[in-house]
This record gives C-alpha cells, structure tokens and sequence, in this order.
C-alpha cells in the first residue's frame, strides 16, 4: 500500500485547497467574501493543529495579507478616486472627451488607449490605470454604454505595455536583479522591447478583435427610472453666471439646448416665448424652464455657479459639508396641508433643509415662477438636499417621498480640491518621489480632511471583496511556499522539459509561470521562479557562451509570462482597480483573460525558437 510522508501529504492539502478555492470563485455559487474568508480560517486552523517541523509559520503569516502594502494602496486608491467622482472633477474633461467621442468615437479611444501604452511602459502603471479610471466611468455614464466594455481593457492594455520596457513593471526589474547577482549579467533598458513589442502586439489585436467580445456588459443600475416626465425649475442668474449675455437665437437659447426656457421674469416684467432681442439674459433674470430629470441634473452639475444659483434660496447652514448632496422624487400627498399653498408660503426650503428643483403636474404644463405654483395633490416634486435631509423628509406627512429614486449630485465646488489632491498622488507616484503606498494613504487622507469625502463616504469606496479576495490570495501564495509546493511545482516544470532541449524549457517555463502568476500574483512569482530558470539552464549549457544566452533567454521568458496576468482579479493590482468599477465577477476574468494567456504563449512558442536562436 502506498504511504504518504507527512510533507508530501500537506503539499497535497495546500495545493487541493487551492484549486478548490479557485473553483469556488469562478463558479461563484458562494459569495467571494465568504470563500476568502473560509480559506483563511481553513489555513489558520491547518497550520495550527499541523505545523511545519522547525518553522516558526503561523497565524501572522497567513493574516500579513490584510496588511499588505499593495492591498492598502489599492483601496487608498479607491478612495482618491471616490473623491474625484463625488466633487465631479472630471466632469470638464469628460465633457470634451464625449463631445470628441461622439465625432469620432473610434479615433477618441484608440487616442485615449495610445496614451495609457504609451506612459505605461515608462512609469508604473498602477497610477496610470487611477488616472483614466474615472475618465472612462464619465464618459461610460455620459454616453449611456457600460463601463465593463473598457475598464478590463484598460488594465490589460497597461499590463502589455508594462512589457516593452525594463522599468514598464516592477516585476521586470526583480527578475532582472537575480539574472545581476546570479550570473553577473545586466540587463539594458530596451532588452525586453523588441519580443515584448511583438507579444504586447499580439495582446492589443486580441482585445479589439476577440477580447471585447467576451466582456460583459453591466450597466450602472439607474435610479431615476422616470427621466422622460418634464419638470417645471426656476434658475436665478447671478453675477458671473456662465449663460449672461446670452442672446435668443430664432426665439431660443441655443446654450440651453436641454431644456425648454417658458418665461424670462426681470422685475415686473415678463417675456415668453419666441423671445426676442429684449429677453438677453442679464443678472437678476429668473428663467422658469421646463427639464427632465436627467436634464436638470446635467444644468445642476455643469458649473459651480450654476449649483450655488440653484441653492441660492437655501441658507449655507441647511447644506452641510459633511453629507454628500442628492436629488430625489416625492409626491404631494392626498389631504396634505400643502396643497393650495405655494412653496413661499410653506418656508420649505428653511424648515426642511431641501430645495424644490422641479415640479410636474401631469394636468397641465405650468408656467409661472416656481415658487409661486400652489401645489396640488399628486403633484410630482424633484427634491436637491443633503441625504441626510432628504431622509428625514420620510417622517413628512404631506409628501409620498420615492427613496428609490434618491441619487447623489457631485459638488463641484470642491472639483479643485479634488484635482489637486489626485494629481500631486499621481505625479508623487508616477516620478518615485515617494512610495506609492505612502502617496495614495496620503491623497485618500486629504481628501477627507479637504471635505471631497466624509468618512461614511470614504467607507463606501472600500470594496470588501477586494480587501478579502487580495488577503486570501496572499494566504494561499503564503501557503503554497512554505509547504513546498510552489518549488514543487517549479522543479518538476524544469525536470519534465529537461529531456527535450532548451526551447521546451523555455516554454514549459512559460506555461507554468504564466499559470502560477494569476493565483500568487506577478511579483511573488517571479521572484520564486527566476533562480530557478537561470540555475535550469546552466544545466543545459556546454558551453560559457550557451550559458550566457540561455540564461538570457531563461530570464526574459520569466519575465513575460510573469507579466501574463489577465486571468484573475488578484493577479495584478489593476485589475483589482477596475473590478469595482466595471462590476466584474471573478469569472469575468477567466473568459477575457484566459484566452489571451494562451494566445501570448503560442506567440512566444512561435517566435521564440528564432528571437533567441534556439
């Protein structure tokens, strides 16, 4: 009868409890969070009752994930880019982008794209994924498309061109350091480029021919499900308001192309449409317009000045900094002591704390200055306030108020806080000036003491599944190394290839690498598979010449195929970055990304044997 040792058999357990992890995950019939943390208790409790002889391997290794410096960075990051969506600072360059994108749509994302490769091969590109992250959600929501089409892509195109480059990934240079102290052999800054070129190539006609055809499409849910009814606002112009001065166009105001302008009030006077040359816009005019939902938000969000003229009649006290600001529907209720009152005469604004955007009577189309209507039953009011406030407006008995509806409004008067902080992250981070860690705990905690963000805010932007998956990952990496079984698995790659030549080392090498740097991630399987390589192709050599260029080519091979990390979220930090943005499974992964690790494997296998002149 067959006997297993004791470190044979817990090999065995470690590597089945990965693959059974994995399997969970990708079937996801159990939530993420739960597998993640059923994996690492099962390791805490393994190591525990079956420690390792002579090892000290216990509970702080199986947890130093939850402190590990990539993982704090990564959701620092989220909240840098919380903080940019919620004071709506990409809202200007998302404009332009769309206005762009809708021209020219192909020509605006392939520029777009261009540039990510681009920079991505010279600094580190997990700054460069933050940076075009809100970018694409902006243009995905003004655009109505899904940003899972392009938030997988974005991170793939930045791993690709992390390639061409020695400095393109931090991988590259720590595969390169043991290639330096191993063999003395220093690897040029352009070394990986030319075959890199090739792969990366291979990577990019994928992704816009086959790639995007296996991502999902899942839309942002939309609260404001009855967007098409048409609200009655009132706008204020004010000194430096952007539209004074604006001259009706064929009795129109062609910069207030989304909404419909019914009345232009100046003091005692009135004009209604078609409007003429007297009804030029200047300070003090109140326009009643007539909007939809979605419209007055855009109006509210497009300028600060517009958003401080909507909220003119509130007091500054009634919006509290602390509390992100939102919209939301409500109905005048049958019997409410509302109606046959105007909101003037009810004092809305300063009992409740909220501001009456828009209100819609589906009887007639109302036009007269808003807060004169007296209000009717079943009328429809679009409500602006803190959360805070438009929650409390549960306890009013005189409104029917539709929560579901509620969304949030960024606050634009703090974009330039929000810029400035997101900037001196990415520009800390991108030069090396400091860590990135360090420059993303940094931007996160400015942007809460700035007043981008509150802490309950802050709070939101921690995916759980990312924090859980990325600490099981490290646990099971932990895990595999110290029992053996990631050498294991290593040597026998080695051994199996040694019979055929060195090209089957090299492809085995890459098979197996490329495989083990989607569960332990790119970096720590580098580092484990590197000595390997070189110490596997002395082994093949005759010569000191031989030796040299396979040790080369052995070193190159591991840092590709370490770089082919698209089939799962914890493979890479990016793609960390664009789960919860692109709402992407675990599977989601696996389809787009597996078929690529294999066709760069079969790129590698043709090329290579003629590259390294093997």
């Amino acid at each position: 009868m067959l006997e297993l040792d004791p470190h044979t058999l817990r090999m065995g357990i470690i590597l089945l409890s990965v693959v059974v992890t994995i399997a969970l995950y990708a079937t996801e019939r159990f939530a993420i969070e739960l597998v993640s943390t059923a994996v690492i208790a099962f390791y805490l409790v393994f190591f525990h009752l079956w420690p390792e002889p002579h090892s000290t391997f216990g509970a702080k290794e199986v947890l130093s994930g939850f402190a590990n410096p990539a993982l704090i960075a990564v959701l620092a990051l989220l909240v840098v880019g919380q903080g940019m969506f919620h004071t709506g600072a990409l809202e200007g360059p998302s404009r332009r982008l769309v206005a762009a994108h809708e021209k020219h749509p192909t020509m605006t994302m392939a520029v777009l794209f261009g540039f990510v490769i681009l920079i991505s091969a010279f600094i580190n590109n997990t700054p460069v994924v933050v940076m075009f992250i809100p970018v694409l959600v902006a243009i995905s929501t003004r655009t109505g498309s899904a940003p899972s089409a392009v938030m997988m892509p974005l991170s793939f195109v930045s791993i690709l061109a992390g390639m061409t480059t020695l400095i393109g990934s931090s991988t590259n240079l720590l595969v390169a350091d043991v290639l330096k102290e191993k063999e003395g052999i220093e690897l040029g800054f352009f070394a990986v480029t030319p075959f890199g070129l090739i792969l990366a190539g291979a990577g990019l006609l994928y992704l816009l021919f086959i790639g995007r055809h296996l991502l999902p499409h899942h839309h942002a849910r939309d609260t404001a499900k009855r967007s098409g009814q048409q609200y009655l606002a009132q706008i204020e112009l004010h000194a430096g308001h952007p539209h004074l001065g604006e001259r009706p166009v064929a009795g129109m105001y062609a910069h207030l192309n989304t909404v419909t302008v019914r009345m232009v009030q100046r003091g005692d006077v009135s004009f209604f449409p078609p409007f003429d040359e007297r009804a030029t816009l200047q300070e003090g005019d109140i326009l009643t317009v007539a909007a939809t939902r979605k419209a007055l938000v855009e109006l509210l969000i497009s300028d600060p000045e517009v958003l401080s003229s909507m909220v003119r009649g509130n007091s500054d006290e009634n919006i509290d900094p602390a509390d992100s600001m939102a919209i939301t529907e409500a109905v005048v209720a049958p019997g409410s002591r509302y109606t046959g009152r105007s909101l003037e005469q009810l004092d809305f604004a300063n009992k409740t704390g909220c501001i009456v955007l828009g209100v819609q009577r589906r009887s007639r189309m109302l036009r007269q200055k808003l807060s004169t209507i007296r209000l009717e039953a079943g009328d429809d009011l679009l409500i602006f306030g803190t959360r805070k406030t438009l929650r409390a407006l549960r306890f009013n008995k005189d409104l029917l108020v539709l929560l579901w509806s509620m969304s949030d409004i960024p606050d634009l008067r703090r974009a330039n806080r929000a810029r400035l902080i997101f900037g001196a992250v990415i520009v800390a981070a991108a030069s090396g000036l400091i860590p990135i860690i360090v420059a993303a705990l940094m931007g996160a905690v400015a942007m809460v003491m700035s007043g981008c963000l509150n802490v309950r805010q802050a709070g939101r932007a921690l995916d759980l599944r990312i924090y859980l998956l990325i600490a099981a990952a490290f646990a099971m990496g932990a895990s595999l190394h110290e029992t053996g079984a990631a050498a294991m698995l290593a040597e026998t790659a080695v051994n199996l290839a040694l019979p055929y030549g060195p090209m089957a080392l090299l492809l085995g090498l890459f098979a197996i690498v490329a495989i083990l740097t989607n569960i332990l991630s790119n970096a720590a399987t580098a580092v484990l598979f590197a000595p390997i390589a070189v110490d596997a192709a002395v082994k093949f050599s005759d010569t000191p010449q031989m030796e040299h260029k396979l040790a080369i080519a052995a070193i190159l091979t591991v840092i590709y195929a370490a770089n082919c990390s698209f089939a799962t979220p914890v493979a890479y930090q990016t793609n960390l970055l664009v789960m919860g943005p692109g709402q992407y499974k675990f599977v989601d992964y696996f389809k787009a990304g597996a078929p690529l690790v294999v066709i760069l494997w079969v790129v590698f296998a043709l090329i290579a044997p003629f590259y390294f002149h093997l």
